[in-house]
């Protein structure tokens, strides 16, 4: 049965019940116009609302809708990898539930795939209705994201692609906790090109990528694909050190061959903070990877599905 369906559609869910109607009318007119077989993979993460019931019922109606339903909340990342990890078809479009991403622009991503190209992401040219703040720390984040890692992860893109059967495959491979998809899909390789595509404002709700939860999409991105943050701690620690070793020997001459006299203890607090202030810093770098490493350690699952929903439900509890 899995080499019958063409297209999988895995659309990560969170407190999207005003949107979720129009996403799954809008996402069924495109794919019904390719003619060919396909599956919509909704993965609920931990909804609150009525967003699961709603997919639940669309499930009954429709053999082409499977839910998934996560025990608990796992995260934007997570949900992706359980939709990639279910998925059968031979292309695989991942998609947000908002609506900024338009699905209509996956018949160009198909367009794409068709003519040999393994992965299709699509590149924001333009943001619609999003703050100032919102766009700029955006553009600094893909931007600070390039040049700290290793690997070319294209700017202004984000997990809105499509990717063949064989990447999915080998991205599910991957067992790394502190997810981060776009890069990983960079990382993999293959054949791979873009399609530019003006963001539109979200039809209802608020953002799931607040700025707290870009920091720390920032953080794994940047841990997972670079030790360049270490390197810096390295040469920050050195740099300091010199400085360091350079104001004692002042110090000294200042005491053994002038008459000179160090008034108070301001200057001394002012660097002693100065340079605590940096150690802590770069103990605050160390521990982050120290704390992936703790993460991967534990051999804890990805993620619990504790439902599967299609046509007819069918309770499982599953995880990876």
């Amino acid at each position: 049965m899995s080499q019958s369906i063409q297209y999988s559609i895995v659309i990560p869910v969170f407190n999207e019940e005003e949107v979720i109607h129009e996403t799954y009318r809008r996402l069924t007119e495109v794919m019904r116009s390719t003619g060919e077989a396909y599956e919509l993979l909704f993965v609920n993460d931990g909804s609150r609302d009525k967003t699961a019931d709603i997919l639940i019922e669309y499930s009954e109606k429709d053999p082409s809708v499977i839910l998934l339903n996560f025990s608990r909340n796992f995260g934007h990342q997570i949900a992706i990898t359980a939709g990639m990890d279910y998925s059968r078809g031979k292309a695989v479009v991942v998609i947000d539930a908002d609506l900024q991403d338009p699905p209509e622009l996956i018949l160009k991503m198909i367009e794409k795939w068709k003519q040999g190209y393994d992965v299709v992401y699509a590149k924001r040219t333009k943001r619609k209705g999003e703050t100032y703040f919102k766009k700029q720390t955006a553009k600094m984040f893909y931007r600070f994201l390039h040049s700290m890692t290793d690997i070319d992860i294209p700017l202004d893109t984000g997990d809105f692609r499509l990717l063949d059967r064989k990447v999915c495959d080998q991205m599910n491979n991957l067992q790394e906790k502190n997810r981060f998809v776009r890069g990983l899909v960079s990382w993999v390789g293959f054949k791979q090109t873009a399609v530019e595509y003006e963001r539109d404002e979200r039809l209802a709700g608020e953002s799931k990528y607040p700025l707290k939860k870009m920091l720390k999409l920032s953080m794994d991105g940047i841990t997972s694909f670079s030790y360049k943050p270490l390197k810096l701690a390295s040469y920050a620690g050195i740099t300091l050190s010199g400085i360091g070793f350079i104001y004692l020997l002042v110090v000294l001459y200042l005491r053994l061959f002038t008459n000179s006299t160090i008034t108070g203890w301001s200057s001394l607090i002012v660097i002693q903070l100065f340079f605590d202030g940096i150690i802590l810093f770069i103990l605050g770098i160390m521990g982050e990877y120290i704390g992936r490493i703790y993460d991967e350690s534990k051999q804890r699952p990805l993620y619990i599905v504790q439902d599967v929903y299609q046509k007819k439900n069918e309770k499982k509890m599953m995880y990876r």
